[in-house]
């Protein structure tokens, strides 16, 4: 049977890609973190680090057990998290996936008052997007993307999150109160999002609506960073008007934007047999009272 506190240790080798910076993180000397790996390979029979150089590299055998490692580091954790919670008196645990803008906005304000009322609760709060893969391990999830709801699922309507436009400091449309999409035609602009986001492809089929296609001059895959070319001065964006609540007031400015306006629509996916659970439709009602306090 492999060793598991030899495996946290390869594994901390291979990610350091150095024994002397595997022995810092870990409080050992490079000589004890050298026995380990050693006394692994013996157990597996197999090369886990070779020289490279003037330091060393994983093997094949090397990375996939130091994968391994990950994943049981990830289910020892998760034992530890529940052992706490039956010390801890909490009884039972709800599992959220957000994507990044929900859990900037919406899911805060929610935290503070659920964990007030459901002390006994352990909510579990997880990144992601979309439903594949994530359904199964999730009790709830907030998306901006239900086209494939599976049996079993229920999509609840939070709230329709339109675009603003993200003008540069001392732009001509700066004060308006409302822009035409098409007067942002010839504007260079800056992309924001990953080429298969919902979000990117909504603006790009508003553009077109529009009768253009954006020049994109700078590429960044967040809103953070686009805003800050924006400031700039580099070009123009748009955004949810969700997501611009979530970032630091900077030199730029947001405007709604008309023909058309190009909205993204949030929704809470549950499964259908746990909905009327009290801690979980608990959270249901405070989700959409966040979600009311945005429209």
């Amino acid at each position: 049977m492999l060793d598991v506190h030899r495996l946290a240790v390869l594994r901390a080798v291979v990610e350091t890609g150095s024994i002397q910076a595997a022995a810092t993180n870990l409080g050992y000397t490079p000589s004890a973190i050298s026995q380990h790996v050693a006394a692994l390979q013996r157990e597996t029979g197999t090369p886990l680090v070779e020289r490279h150089g003037r330091g060393i590299r994983p093997t094949e055998a090397g990375r996939l057990l130091a994968s391994h490692a990950g994943q049981i580091q990830t289910q020892i954790a998760r034992a530890e998290t529940a052992l706490a919670d039956l010390r801890a008196g909490k009884t039972s645990r709800l599992t959220v996936r957000y994507f990044a803008t929900a859990g900037a906005v919406l899911i805060p304000p929610v935290i503070a008052q659920f964990n007030r009322r459901f002390p006994e609760v352990r909510v579990e709060l997880r990144l992601g997007k979309g439903l594949a893969g994530e359904a199964a391990d999730a009790d709830i999830m907030v998306l901006d993307d239900t086209a494939r709801v599976p049996t079993g699922l229920r999509a609840i309507h939070l709230l329709d999150d339109p675009f603003l436009a993200i003008l540069p400091p001392g732009h001509a449309l700066a004060a308006a109160e409302v822009i035409e999409l098409g007067r942002l035609r010839g504007e260079p602009w800056i992309d924001n999002e990953w080429p298969t986001s919902i979000c990117r492809q909504t603006m790009l089929d508003a553009c077109g609506a529009a009768g253009f296609n954006p020049n994109f001059v700078v590429e960044a895959h967040d809103y953070a960073t686009a805003v800050a070319f924006v400031a700039t001065g580099l070009g123009v964006t748009m955004i949810p008007r969700l997501a611009l609540s979530a970032l630091p007031a900077g030199s730029f400015t947001g405007v709604p934007v008309t023909r058309p306006t190009p909205v993204r629509s949030i929704f809470v996916v549950v499964k259908e047999t746990t909905e009327s659970h009290p801690p979980l439709s608990a959270f249901l009602d405070l989700l959409r009272e966040a979600a009311a306090a945005r429209r």
